[in-house]
């Protein structure tokens, strides 16, 4: 296998920049995931590294090699649409096939390698039907088998999962992931699902028009997002935002939006104290980091329930607080009574994993 390297990599349309400079390692044996809204540029980097599109400047590498002026078919890659495209009038077997058959492959080396890639994902059975009587998760294994039986030096995925139904896209996540350790294969994978982008990548690449707005491992971008953009674009539910000054308030620290006043240690503000007393920011709160606290208590802030929901063994509750309506996430087996509508509680945030972004930029405050 080999590693993709993309330097510099720009793309225009009828004068609209629709990606800018984009430098990204797709390291070997690895899985990166392209992760962003749609039309951000992620399916137009994957078909420039497959040659199907030419950028309009920068250097593609894989394997060490620039691979620009090269033939798709010369470029050692592997490409899985997201409709599958396979070919209804064809057999699994020679839908599977058609990639060996199109260079002429003997016989005998096709059907051996056909019967490898559907024994490993269980298909082996289905290989002399067709397309239209298999289910969405067949349909899908076939198009993965057409990829594989290739031995590409690179697999690139446009939104594999996205025609599944919820129970089979978690299924096939797993799976992909399995092969994609078992087989030491690299991965580029394009969603904007961020569920699918958590459970299958080593790295992540959060983009938005046309640009890469941070790379990292999922933990290292959910814990430490850049900026509002990407805290706002990893996480379900959604992160909670709340804008308004730092305040010093009998001797106790205060977020201050105008209309309420959310408590704030001075740990948790640490080496970014200084830089933003007094200036506008904006707070970031996991659902997660809000608590229900028994009774007023030290650094407890009142709230009104809107609407609670309990789902498998999670409950959301969507709380007001001042003008702002937030949500919190908790186990259910953490709450002694599901609070009603309209009911007055008592909250408390995880001090330790707030977040604070310059109002003005967007971007995360860091020590």
């Amino acid at each position: 296998m080999a590693k993709v390297v993309l330097k510099d990599i720009s793309f225009k349309f009828e004068n609209k920049l629709c990606v800018d400079k984009v430098n990204l390692e797709v390291e070997d044996k690895r899985c990166t995931v392209l992760l962003g809204p749609s039309g951000c540029g992620k399916t137009l980097i994957l078909r420039m590294i497959a040659g199907l599109t030419n950028p309009t400047q920068g250097e593609i590498y894989i394997d060490e090699r620039m691979v620009n002026d090269l033939d798709p078919a010369d470029r050692g890659i592997a490409m899985m649409f997201q409709d599958y495209a396979l070919f209804p009038h064809l057999t699994v077997f020679d839908n599977i096939a058609f990639p060996l058959k199109a260079i002429k492959m003997p016989k005998e080396e096709i059907k051996k390698r056909v019967d490898e890639v559907a024994n490993f994902l269980h298909i082996e059975e289905f290989l002399y039907r067709y397309p239209t009587a298999l289910s969405g998760g067949q349909q899908q294994r076939v198009a993965l088998g057409r990829t594989l039986v290739k031995r590409p030096l690179v697999f690139l995925l446009d939104e594999p999962l996205a025609n599944l139904d919820a129970k089979l896209r978690v299924e096939m996540r797993g799976h992909l992931k399995r092969i994609q350790q078992m087989l030491d294969i690299t991965l580029l994978y394009v969603t904007n699902d961020q569920i699918d982008a958590q459970s299958i990548a080593d790295k992540i690449a959060i983009m938005r028009e046309g640009k890469i707005e941070q790379i990292g491992s999922p933990e290292e971008i959910y814990k430490y997002p850049v900026n509002t953009f990407v805290a706002r674009f990893l996480g379900s539910p959604p992160i909670n935002f709340a804008e308004g000054r730092v305040k010093r308030k009998e001797e106790r620290l205060y977020l201050d939006t105008g209309d309420f006043l959310i408590p704030v240690s001075e740990t948790t503000l640490g080496k970014i104290l200084d830089e933003i007393t007094q200036k506008e920011v904006i707070m970031g709160v996991r659902p997660e980091c809000i608590k229900l606290a028994e009774k007023k208590e030290d650094m407890s802030f009142p709230a009104e329930v809107y609407f609670s929901q309990i789902q498998s063994s999670d409950v959301f509750i969507d709380l007001k607080i001042g003008k702002l309506v937030w949500r919190m996430k908790e186990q259910l087996d953490q709450i002694s009574s599901l609070p009603g509508e309209g009911e007055k509680v008592w909250l408390k945030l995880v001090q330790g994993k707030l977040l604070f972004f310059n109002k003005s930029t967007g971007k995360r405050i860091t020590g």
